[in-house]
């Protein structure tokens, strides 16, 4: 049966948090990407075409956010990398979190894995932030308006 609700998605009811720092200011296009280290399970396979699956209890991932080179947001992350670099001192939570459906994903701790490439052009460039995380949480949801 076909679903009768028209469901909507709204970019703007995307909310991303790296500890107290909100993010704002994200790039045109994908603006945030989350993927597992790993496969979840490996399968393998016998001589005698038996099969069998190995849990790679693959929790960890690595998220990249995409800000434009304008947003204040990359002040307050660089601010942290510094931080870090000096005191070890850089890790908090990360969320990301769809208010108009039921996506979530939650690290308790998440750090700046790499700082974005510097670059200028004609036109507004992104910042595009990696951050590294330990165990986290992904619920992968769906809209519910």
């Amino acid at each position: 049966m076909i679903d009768p609700i028209v469901r909507t998605y709204d970019p703007k009811l995307i909310i991303c948090n790296f500890g107290p720092i909100p993010f704002s200011g994200f790039q045109e296009g994908t603006f945030i990407s989350a993927e597992r280290s790993g496969d979840i399970f490996e399968k393998s396979k016998g001589a005698d075409g038996g099969i069998d699956r190995i849990n790679k209890n693959a929790y960890d991932f690595r998220i990249t956010v995409t800000l434009k080179q304008t947003s204040i947001t990359n002040d307050a992350l660089s601010g942290v990398m510094l931080a870090d670099m000096l005191s070890n001192a850089g890790k908090f939570f990360f969320r990301i979190q769809d208010l108009n459906g039921t996506m979530l994903f939650f690290a308790p701790q998440a750090w700046i894995a790499a700082s974005p490439t510097l670059e200028y052009s004609d036109s507004l460039s992104g910042r595009e932030w990696a951050f590294d995380t330990g165990p986290a949480e992904l619920f992968i949801g769906g809209n519910i308006l």
